[in-house]
């Protein structure tokens, strides 16, 4: 059984939820109280696809315009990313392509899932799914409507990721 070593990164706006996709992964739990991501927080998380342990180190960036020369040095040795955006924020999905772009400059061949995220907030819901479809088909990318609250989905979506860098 072989035993892979790989890192992704979590980008998306400020409270789009990454930190709390990472908790819902890693720990299983669910906190509502929103604590900024300062520069970058690590988790790690091992999972068993086909014949191999898949350790998972998974970096938590913070978003926002500020960080943006900083996360370069973040991406450095990504092997994938976990795009996400808020579902009750319109201004997140454009972040997409910059954050993709962003990564392509230093890793081109890196992996990419969009996540769209807080889909359990259903009356705030602010993007369509057809918006969703239509900005990850046109950066070359699967999406998942996941929600960090009650777990829809996050694992299959980071499942999806891992199985793409074995």
């Amino acid at each position: 059984m072989a035993v892979i070593q790989k890192k992704i990164c979590l980008l998306g706006e400020f409270a789009v939820g990454k930190t709390s996709l990472v908790r819902r992964f890693v720990e299983n739990r669910f906190d509502d109280k929103y604590l900024s991501t300062i520069g970058v927080k690590i988790s790690r998380k091992s999972l068993m696809l086909n014949s191999h342990t898949v350790n998972l180190l998974m970096w938590d960036l913070a978003g926002g315009d500020n960080y943006q020369g900083v996360q370069s040095g973040y991406l450095r040795g990504a092997a994938g990313a976990l795009i996400v955006c808020d579902l009750t924020r319109a201004e997140t999905l454009s972040a997409y392509e910059r954050y993709l772009s962003q990564l392509r400059e230093v890793n081109k061949q890196a992996h990419v899932v969009f996540l769209a995220n807080k889909v359990d907030l259903v009356d705030r819901r602010a993007i369509s799914d057809k918006e969703l479809k239509e900005a990850a088909n046109s950066l070359g990318g699967q999406v998942y409507l996941t929600s960090a609250k009650t777990g829809i989905n996050v694992e299959l979506a980071i499942e999806t990721l891992a199985k793409k860098l074995i």
